[in-house]
């Protein structure tokens, strides 16, 4: 029992500022491959990044089948079912590989289509080609390590996880500087180099991953447990990824266009908003980080059946999340030039990220309502109503008024960044309408075991 009793126990801190850690190393990873690609050509930064809003349409979807797995694992710990837990991330690990392998595929034989459709210009094609047939041709590996990451994370082991993320972005800024520069007489690469640094890192990464999961998570080693997938877990698995893809798909379709919208502006835009989205997320981190580790902690109340110490924890990760997106958006956007200075030394390219910042300090406190209180009603089997919201208010407020604003009267990237806001404001504030009206509490997918007295005794002292 004295697991069970460990989760009961966790605080939001504890599970949170590990994931905090890996998810800002891997946006340093991202933001690496930036910094050190525009020490060698501008031109590098805008293919690579415009791949990426590829790569990142393909990472999303994984993340369907890893935002199931998550939940589920979570809630059957919560209800002290390790087993039914054990299968369930078994089932989703099978999931994953045979998606990912599809997935990878139709990036290396579709690339150049996918590419054509989001308008990227000729000078850059070259170079985006490339780098996404390497690294999206292998892109079931993230897909894979997405998955047991996110097992391990639900057995509240978040410090290991950390710890990968952290090999993985040394490894990658070693190759990068070894396959960019050139260094020791070693060939000049550019683009190429930084796709295959990152793909051996994540190769290294994966491998660590698989040893964690049966090492200290104590997973399963036979092989039937893989093969043998319960048609009932899939179904689970299914149920709550398939409308949270819904909900990513239409970010990065809503994305996808905006950047097409983009590309209309200018090449210099393009770069503009690839420099200014890399330190967003720097700030989104915080409140992601946070929605991730009030997502484990609700679907282990959900599991237990508390839904009350379940409602309590969202609200309190909400105030959390949101002081935090103001004064982090702040304090960047008082160091803007310094930050930005850091990727170019263009002028222009400068004032207009700085511009964009000062937008962001409203931008991402209505952003910590969506990654919060999602997670949070995702927990707790509230899966559809997000999807909703999301569908109408991407694709309906964020690209129509990106185009509105940003391209029919001409206020370029400040007016797409007031689109930004109004998405991610209106969504949020419905979030927490819905939150509090507490439908989500018919809604969980793992009932809770029938506890000892033991158990009992210890859940109400925690209560």
């Amino acid at each position: 029992m004295k697991q069970l009793q460990d989760r009961r126990n966790i605080t939001l801190f504890a599970l949170t500022w590990p994931i905090f850690i890996e998810m800002f190393l891997h946006i340093l990873m991202g933001n690496a491959d930036t910094l050190m690609l525009s020490q060698y050509s501008d031109e590098s930064v805008a293919a690579v990044g415009l791949a990426n809003q590829i790569l990142g349409t393909a990472i999303m979807m994984f993340g369907f089948i890893v935002t199931g797995t998550s939940v589920l694992v979570a809630q059957s710990l919560g209800a002290n079912d390790r087993p039914q837990a054990d299968k369930i991330a078994s089932v989703s690990i099978t999931m994953n590989i045979i998606f990912g392998l599809l997935i990878s595929v139709a990036l290396f034989v579709f690339g150049k289509q996918f590419l054509i459709a989001l308008n990227v210009p000729a000078n850059l094609m070259d170079e985006a080609l490339i780098y996404l047939r390497i690294t999206g041709g292998l892109s079931f590996i993230q897909a894979l390590i997405m998955t047991i990451s996110a097992i391990i994370r639900a057995h509240s082991f978040t410090r290991q996880a950390m710890y990968v993320t952290m090999g993985m972005n040394v490894l990658n800024i070693i190759g990068n500087y070894l396959l960019i520069f050139g260094p020791f007489g070693l060939p000049v690469l550019g683009v190429v180099g930084v796709a295959i640094s990152t793909v051996v890192a994540r190769a290294v990464g994966l491998i660590i991953m698989f040893i964690l999961l049966y090492r200290v998570v104590g997973h399963p080693r036979a092989l039937w447990h893989y093969i043998r997938m319960p048609i009932q877990h899939v179904k689970d698995v299914l149920r709550i990824g398939i409308p949270s893809a819904g909900e990513h798909l239409t970010y990065n379709v809503s994305q996808l266009l905006i950047t097409y919208f983009i590309t209309l502006i200018g090449a210099e835009a393009v770069t503009a908003r690839i420099y200014t989205w890399n330190i967003m997320f720097v700030i989104m981190i915080f409140s992601a980080s946070i929605g991730q580790g009030t997502q484990i902690l609700v679907s282990y109340k959900v599991g237990e059946g508390q839904n009350e110490l379940a409602y309590k924890t969202a609200m309190r990760s909400l105030r959390v999340g949101m002081l935090l997106a103001l004064l982090i958006a702040t304090t960047v956007y008082l160091n803007g030039e310094r930050l930005i200075g850091l990727f170019t030394d263009n002028p222009g390219i400068i004032e207009v990220c700085v511009s964009l910042l000062l937008l962001t300090i409203i931008l991402e406190p209505g952003r910590s309502f969506n990654l919060i209180l999602i997670s949070s009603l995702r927990a707790a089997g509230d899966v559809r109503f997000p999807v909703y919201m999301a569908i109408l208010s991407m694709l309906g407020i964020a690209v129509t008024l990106s185009y509105v604003l940003g391209i029919h009267f001409g206020y370029g990237l400040a007016g797409i960044w007031i689109a930004f806001i109004a998405d991610e404001w209106l969504r949020g504030l419905l979030m927490l309408w819905r939150w509090r009206s507490r439908s989500w509490e018919r809604m969980r997918f793992i009932q809770p075991k029938k506890q000892t007295g033991s158990d009992e005794s210890t859940a109400s002292a925690s209560g």
